[in-house]
């Protein structure tokens, strides 16, 4: 990544790694970098640090900003040239960047489901339990273990697929659904009407 380092005496040397976007630097402990130094402003610069290039902006500092020697408002820095905030100065050691991609690794696919003489399914990943549920979105069968579960609070579970998080719909039906107390009472309590 790209770096500089403080080249000044009391320093020691010390190295500002860049990050990508916006770098602030400053005597102020609210920047990203804090250079505590009496020729330096609270918010001296901005470093900002692209895929292509590193640029400076001063900051409207007391003591200015300069690229090996000259004064700029803002300027492209590269590998070798000497960054000065007031007093300080400041090797720009390298300007390159590197941009990661993670991977990520997805689960591997099961072998598909076998079929028995009766015509149900055997679930990919449980090999003696029945295909009860099929995914909605990426159109996997599985079983009832398989089927990831979510509680709602004051709602109906969700159903979700393993592989994909999406809703899974049972293929034999929900069978059948309990009874309320209030849907009972309504059926066989038949209160008759007051008249005025």
């Amino acid at each position: 990544m790209a770096r500089l380092v403080v080249k000044s005496d009391g320093f020691r040397n010390q190295i500002i790694e860049l990050h990508l976007g916006l770098n602030r630097l400053g005597r102020s402990p609210e920047n990203d970098f804090q250079i505590e130094h009496a020729s330096i402003s609270a918010s001296h610069c901005e470093v900002v640090l692209g895929a292509h290039e590193v640029i400076v902006r001063d900051c409207d500092s007391t003591n200015g900003t300069f690229v090996d020697g000259e004064q700029v408002k803002e300027a492209q820095l590269h590998a070798g040239e000497t960054l000065s905030l007031g007093d300080v100065e400041l090797l720009v050691q390298s300007t390159d960047v590197r941009i990661a991609i993670p991977k990520f690794e997805r689960p591997p696919r099961a072998a598909p489901p076998v079929v028995l003489s009766d015509g149900a399914l055997l679930c990919p990943r449980h090999p003696r339990a029945r295909v009860t549920h099929q995914c909605t979105h990426c159109r996997e069968v599985m079983c009832d273990a398989c089927v990831h579960r979510l509680r709602r609070r004051g709602g109906k579970v969700l159903k979700l697929c393993p592989l994909c998080s999406h809703k899974c719909e049972s293929l034999a039906g929900e069978g059948k659904k309990k009874k309320s107390i209030l849907g009972f009472l309504q059926k066989t309590v038949k209160l008759p009407f007051l008249h005025a």
